[in-house]
């Protein structure tokens, strides 16, 4: 049973689950050849810390472990799954913010917000998430892109040998040892004076990047995933 009436057992399985987390994920990058596409360009903008990145649902598992240590804030949703990934992140170097990107999800974007302001963080957002619809971007992340003047940075990744789930996200594990490929997009900047025209086409700027590079990094292994 996942779950105890014992809130001090139950932060202690679930410290154990983040921790049993991490390691399973250094276990399956280890011994894995990653190649980097599209980063040069942006190298000047990631060292500013003054960016949120993007990544699809079923995408996170690489990205995290790619960027451990950088002590991004990452938006988590307070879901039980959230928990998990919150606690793996957390190990991995990352402070979380929990909450959502969709439809009321304002507080957790003002949060997440003065996380990066206060401490001079870079942001995380998973724009289709915690529930789908799948690879459709959710307004929160333009808000905060808007609000903090940040530009966002789609990014994704894809493996030659891979298991791809039967979830709402597709989510895609490589495969231990497998070679990987993570693709970053061209930044997508929203004005702080933006209009609702603009925020929409922003949005879907966002969405046609982060599908445009997901579908060439499947397409380098030669899958049809997205």
């Amino acid at each position: 049973m996942l779950f105890s009436k014992d809130q001090s057992n139950l932060g202690l399985k679930w410290r154990l689950i983040g921790r049993a987390g991490k390691i399973l994920i250094d276990l399956i990058f280890s011994a894995s050849k990653i190649e980097i596409q599209g980063r040069k360009r942006i190298e000047g903008l990631i060292a500013s810390k003054r960016y949120i990145f993007a990544f699809w649902h079923g995408r996170i598992l690489l990205i995290s472990y790619a960027h451990k240590g950088w002590d991004a804030a990452i938006l988590v949703s307070n879901s039980a799954d959230g928990e998990i990934i919150a606690q793996i992140l957390q190990r991995q170097g990352h402070t979380t913010v929990r909450g959502s990107t969709g439809k009321g999800g304002m507080r957790a974007v003002a949060s997440i917000l003065r996380e990066m302001r206060t401490n001079k963080r870079g942001g995380g957002v998973v724009p289709d998430g915690p529930q789908g619809p799948r690879y459709k971007v959710q307004p929160g992340i333009i808000y905060l892109s808007q609000k903090c003047g940040y530009p966002i940075i789609p990014v994704t990744y894809s493996a030659r040998h891979c298991l791809v789930f039967k979830s709402w996200d597709r989510f895609l594990l490589p495969l231990p040892g497998s070679q990987c490929l993570i693709v970053y997009g061209e930044p997508v900047s929203v004005p702080q004076n933006a209009k609702a025209d603009q925020i929409e086409r922003c949005t879907k700027r966002l969405e046609d990047e982060l599908m445009r590079i997901t579908i060439k990094a499947d397409s380098h292994f030669g899958h049809a995933i997205a």
